[in-house]
């Protein structure tokens, strides 16, 4: 326990909550979008399974997001499957009534979390893994402390998202955001783009239009199909 009376050893734990604290910003965003349409309890549900499974996943990716990285098109995968999750979150409408089917929304928000969030974390938990300088005391210290802090962020989207809607527009362009930046920092992609300046940019500004684009046409298409679809129609 000599560790806990250095200072080196709190300043690296105090390091690694402000880095948590910046990074987790998009995985709030992602957990609230995911957890808006449940029910309240399930809302609290999907945001503190989400959230705690969001830290153990930064945890276990942070040995192996070096090497993970190193992988061609691997970011090319991550990246579209974001795009995919942030048009899914726009797109989607309010689910049906019924237990089976609240418990069917609560698993599936909860896998959308983990799958966004995997993807979002290769990149964060390499800042973490630096700043703990090896020390895995530090590293689950740090990580284990920014839970609240996620589940405090996540809990403040949603009833921002409820009382102003544009944040859901928003948030899914966020998503957009970094998939188009995931995409083009692959290390098939970098290489090709690293003298265009531009290009930095432009990646991520067309993820999020094909995001806000592609997920207002699936909720607009939602909503019509069920103007024409009654609720009852089907019994």
């Amino acid at each position: 326990m000599d560790f806990l009376q250095d200072p080196v050893f709190w300043l690296g734990l105090l390091k690694i909550i402000w880095i948590n604290i910046i990074l987790s910003g998009d995985n709030a965003v992602v957990i609230a979008l995911a957890a808006r349409s449940l029910p309240p309890a399930q809302q609290k549900k999907a945001v503190l399974f989400g959230s705690g499974a969001a830290v153990v996943l930064r945890i276990v990716l942070t040995v192996v997001a070096v090497q993970l990285l190193a992988l061609p098109y691997l970011q090319i995968v991550g990246g579209l499957l974001l795009l995919w999750i942030g048009t899914q979150l726009l797109g989607d409408g309010d689910e049906g009534e019924g237990e089976s089917k609240e418990y069917g929304s609560l698993m599936a928000a909860v896998r959308t979390i983990l799958i966004a969030d995997l993807v979002m974390s290769l990149d964060n938990v390499i800042a973490v893994a630096a700043a703990a300088k090896g020390s895995m005391v530090l590293l689950v210290l740090g990580l284990g402390i920014s839970i609240p802090l996620v589940i405090f962020g996540s809990t403040l989207m949603i009833r921002l998202m409820e009382r102003f809607p544009i944040v859901v527009t928003f948030g899914a362009g966020l998503i957009g955001w970094v998939g188009g930046e995931t995409i083009i920092s692959d290390n098939v992609i970098k290489p090709l783009i690293e003298d265009v300046h531009w290009l930095h940019y432009a990646g991520p500004a067309l993820g999020a239009a094909f995001v806000l684009g592609v997920g207002t046409l699936l909720s607009r298409r939602s909503g019509a199909s069920d103007a024409f679809d009654p609720p009852g129609a089907g019994d």
